[in-house]
């Protein structure tokens, strides 16, 4: 199964539009895919860290395992990049997109 994982950084002072722009990005797309799963993920922020330091956002695209198929294909990601444009003006610098695929073992 592939999954999509997109990462990128926000400043704290847009992290509430932020969140706001990706989860109607994220419900947006789980209602027009059948399937779809969809998570927005934060790396944890040091105890010492700075007020204005950036923040590491991460969204998680994966399809459900019932909804056959080999996961999240290149027209979901398609859609996934083209309904981004929404939440670009609310990060800094690029949206990093990464494929990963499940590991299957080999049989004897």
């Amino acid at each position: 199964m592939r999954e999509l994982f997109v990462y990128y950084r926000v400043s704290p002072g847009n992290a509430d539009a932020a969140y706001a722009a990706v989860d109607r990005l994220q419900t947006g797309l789980v209602a027009e895919f059948p399937g779809l799963q969809a998570r927005v993920l934060r790396r944890p922020i040091p105890p010492n860290a700075p007020a204005t330091a950036l923040q590491t956002w991460m969204e998680v695209y994966a399809m459900d395992a019932q909804a056959g198929g080999a996961g999240v294909d290149e027209s979901v990601q398609q859609a996934i990049e083209t309904r981004a444009e929404r939440v670009r003006p609310f990060i800094e610098g690029p949206r990093h997109v990464e494929a990963f695929e499940t590991i299957t073992p080999a049989t004897p």
